[in-house]
């Protein structure tokens, strides 16, 4: 069995994985980079022979893990793609409107090759995705497989918690188990249920690193942190102003909808105004479809209907006029000519409104650029524009979808693999897991891949 990490660098970026094991070769994810353009977005795919891939497996529908499938597809056009249900829903929305995108940058930044894929070439691959339940076992070639029946190579799905369809994926081949976690929380969320992995055997481990850099604050509680916002939103709106909120699109909009509407419940938010972005509305509809066929918290709960939030376009609502509105809008690096980016220009020197923060921004971007700043400094939005001077208040809060690296070291304890393999991760984060398993798990191989480095596992 050998392993190569087909990412450009050791970072969080275009996350995709080659596993090579009993003569067949899967591609674990096919991501882009946020903060690329072109071939250097995308994952190294030179490494690998076209038309040499047996199957691809999605762990789930963010842009990292997502963004490329089409073109890996193209490039070995037999692998059937496999995904859980959900995801083949929030897939399919995501990844045209990454088309909509590239085709703007391809106007705005003259980018020859933009867009990587089209509208037609994802209707054509939408009949090569092939949706899988989680907790059955299955052969690469997509048939079902029974609990204790022969097969030279398998995968199984488990639920990873992180958003909904997120899946970890185990494999069993050559008489041994590789188990993918993909992007993990093991901690129940808003609407999201934390992680149910396999407890059993595990040889190999492949892990995210992502919160690796940081450690969870002392006494720190979802619930504390829930009420922390509603008082926030509350002193926000005593001064007469809006609050802004840059949310991922998936994922994070969901759970702060189903947080709205459990604050509404508990009287800590009035009932106010709330405004999201049309990809957000349709991702949400995705969410309600499958409130009670995937496991989740609330499977009664329908956001449309219950959080009744309003849909609007860029330069629909004016903040110069308006108080006591949420607006929850992606994207959540406030990337430029992003709605959220574009509604903050409008907000950020007004001393009444309020910016809130409620996961990771990466430091370069518009939004780790707020973050970082303190009031009345200059801070740039847009570089076509000129520096705006950050005036608005700023709130952070912590409701990551991704679990606390002391939660993932504890899962990896238990199976207590002989190898992990650590992925998705900034230095510093693969830096703190490799020393802390080193550390408290001497009997294993902990493993740094390096990109472009095939190695046996």
């Amino acid at each position: 069995m050998h392993f190569t990490n087909l990412t450009r660098h050791i970072e969080i970026g275009a996350n995709c994985y080659c596993i090579e094991a009993a003569g067949k070769r899967i591609i674990l994810d096919s991501g882009m980079h946020p903060k690329e353009e072109s071939n250097a977005a995308m994952p190294n795919f030179d490494l690998i022979p076209d038309d040499s891939v047996d199957a691809i497996i999605l762990s789930h529908a963010h842009h990292d893990h997502l963004g490329t499938i089409p073109v890996l597809m193209r490039r070995h056009p037999r692998a059937p793609v496999f995904m859980s249900e959900p995801t083949r829903h929030l897939a399919d929305i995501m990844l045209h409107n990454s088309v909509n995108v590239m085709t703007k940058k391809r106007e705005e930044l003259d980018l020859p090759h933009y867009p990587l894929f089209t509208h037609r070439e994802l209707e054509k691959n939408l009949r090569r995705w092939e949706a899988k339940p989680l907790r059955t076992r299955f052969g690469i070639d997509g048939e079902r497989l029974s609990a204790d029946e022969d097969a030279d190579i398998s995968f199984e799905f488990f639920d990873a918690g992180h958003i909904l369809g997120s899946v970890g994926t185990l494999i069993r081949a050559e008489g041994r188990t590789l188990f993918y976690t993909g992007d993990v929380n093991f901690e129940d969320q808003t609407i999201s249920q934390g992680a149910q992995f396999p407890e059993g055997p595990i040889d190999v481990i492949i892990t995210e690193t992502t919160r690796g850099d940081h450690a969870q604050p002392e006494g720190f509680t979802r619930t504390n942190e829930e009420l922390r916002l509603g008082k926030a939103i509350a002193t926000a709106f005593s001064r007469g102003g809006c609050v802004m909120m840059p949310l991922f699109a998936l994922g994070k909009t969901q759970e702060m909808l189903a947080m709205f509407y459990d604050l509404r419940k508990k009287g800590a938010l009035a009932n106010v105004p709330i405004y999201i972005g049309g990809l957000s509305t349709k991702l949400t509809e995705v969410y309600d479809k499958f409130a009670q066929s995937w496991p989740r918290k609330k499977p009664e709960l329908q956001l449309l209907d219950a959080v009744a939030p309003f849909v609007i376009a860029g330069r629909q609502a004016d903040p110069s006029i308006v108080k006591h509105r949420i607006y929850a809008l992606s994207s959540g690096m406030m990337t430029e000519k992003t709605l959220s980016n574009s509604f903050t220009r409008r907000i950020i020197e007004k001393r009444e409104h309020t910016l809130i923060f409620v996961g990771f921004a990466d430091p370069a971007s518009p939004a780790g650029r707020i973050k970082a700043a303190t009031q009345g400094d200059d801070v740039v939005l847009d570089a076509n524009m000129e520096p705006q001077k950050l005036l608005c208040n700023v709130e952070e809060f912590t409701f990551s979808g991704h679990s606390t690296r002391e939660t993932i070291c504890a899962y990896i304890k238990r199976v207590n693999p002989g190898k992990v393999i650590l992925v998705h991760g900034d230095q510093p984060a693969v830096d703190w897991f490799n020393d802390t398993l080193k550390t408290e798990l001497p009997g294993s191989e902990i493993i740094r891949p390096q990109p472009g480095v095939k190695f046996e596992v």
